[in-house]
C-alpha cells in the first residue's frame, strides 16, 4: 500500500483514471459527456468510462474498474453511487474522486467537494489524497448514513413503477402514504459508556456532517472517528415533520454537545420490534444492528488545503 503522498504523486504524474457515472442520477446523463470532456481536458487518461443506467450495472462496473487497478476511480452520481464506490474501495490502494451529481450529495458536502462540475474536476486534478472514515453496519461499509424506521420503510415500499414515472418524487409520495399508519419505534442505543432510549419514527446514524443536503451539526465530519446517532422528532407524526424543518434550519448552528446527538465510535441499536434498516439509501437488513467506525478506511481526492487527521 502506497502512502497518501505517493498516491497523490502518482495521480498527478500519470493521471490514469476510470470514470463511472450514474446516468440515472439527477444530473448524471446530462453531465456524463461533459465530465469525460472536462477530465480529458484536465489531462486525465480515462482507461475506461461507464455511463451506468441499468440495475446491477453499477456493481459490475465497479468490479471491472477495481480489476484495472487505476490510481484513481472517479464516481459521478448521488450518495448511493458514492456509497457503492466507497464500499468497493475500502482499504484499497485506489483513491476515490467525487463528481457530486445527485440530489443531496451529503458525502461530498461533508468532504467540502464543490457541487459545481468544473470546480469538482479542479479538486480531482489539483487536490491531494486524504483518508477518511467509513461506518460499518455489521460488516457492510457505509459512507454517509444508516436510517432506521420510516426512511427504510419508504425505500422498501416505494413501487419501482412509481420511481420510473415520477423519479425522486416517488419517495415523499410514498412517505406521505406510510405516515398515516406508521407506528413509532421504541429505540435503545447502547454504547460502552451509556444507554439512550427514544420513542421516534426515525433514527439516523451518520458518518459525517450532512443529511438531506443540510448540515447536521457544525462540528461533525467524516474524519473524526465518530458516528452520530440522533432521532428525528418524537412519537407523534407532527414532531417528525417539525424536527425535519428545524434540523434543516438550525443544523449549521448546533454542535455534537447538543441533545439529542450521541457521538461515539461504536453502538448497538435495538428496537421494540424488528425494523428495516437502510444503508446509504439501500435497504440492508433489520434491527438489532451493531454500528462502528472503520477509521481512515477510504482514500479520496480532496482540495489541497483540506485538513487530514
Amino acid at each position: 500500500m502506497r502512502t497518501k503522498q505517493e498516491l497523490s504523486d502518482a495521480i498527478r504524474q500519470r493521471q490514469r483514471a476510470v470514470l463511472i457515472v450514474n446516468a440515472k442520477s439527477r444530473r448524471g446523463r446530462q453531465f456524463y459527456t461533459d465530465a469525460v470532456r472536462r477530465l480529458t481536458d484536465a489531462g486525465f487518461e480515462l482507461i475506461a468510462s461507464y455511463p451506468v443506467d441499468e440495475p446491477g450495472e453499477l456493481e459490475r462496473s465497479l468490479d471491472e474498474a477495481v480489476r484495472m487497478a487505476p490510481d484513481l476511480l472517479i464516481a459521478g452520481g448521488g450518495d448511493g453511487t458514492i456509497g457503492a464506490a466507497a464500499r468497493q474501495l475500502a482499504h484499497r490502494d485506489i483513491a476515490l474522486g467525487l463528481l457530486p451529481l445527485g440530489t443531496t450529495n451529503n458525502f461530498a458536502r461533508t468532504l467540502g467537494i464543490p457541487i459545481d462540475l468544473d470546480a469538482a474536476v479542479r479538486v480531482i486534478s489539483s487536490g491531494k489524497v486524504i483518508d477518511v472514515d467509513l461506518g460499518l453496519a455489521g460488516d457492510l461499509p457505509f459512507a454517509n448514513h444508516v436510517g432506521i424506521g420510516l426512511s427504510a420503510e419508504v425505500m422498501l415500499r416505494t413501487p419501482p413503477r412509481l420511481k420510473r414515472v415520477v423519479g425522486k418524487f416517488a419517495y415523499p409520495t410514498t412517505a406521505a402514504a406510510l405516515m398515516a399508519r406508521h407506528r413509532p419505534l421504541r429505540v435503545s442505543v447502547r454504547t460502552a459508556s451509556s444507554n439512550r432510549d427514544f420513542q421516534t419514527h426515525q433514527l439516523y446514524v451518520a458518518n459525517g456532517g450532512h443529511q438531506a443536503g443540510r448540515p447536521i451539526t457544525a462540528d461533525a465530519n467524516a474524519d473524526d472517528r465518530l458516528l452520530v446517532a440522533y432521532p428525528v422528532g418524537g412519537a407523534t407524526r407532527h414532531s417528525l415533520l417539525g424536527a425535519t424543518v428545524r434540523n434543516a434550519a438550525t443544523g449549521h448552528r448546533r454542535t455534537l454537545r447538543h441533545d439529542p446527538f450521541l457521538a461515539v465510535g461504536e453502538l448497538l441499536v435495538e428496537t421494540d420490534r424488528p425494523a428495516p434498516v437502510e444503508i446509504d439509501g439501500e435497504v440492508g437488513g433489520e434491527t438489532p444492528i451493531r454500528l462502528r467506525v472503520d477509521a481512515n478506511a477510504l482514500r479520496v481526492m480532496a482540495a489541497a488545503g483540506t485538513v487530514d487527521h
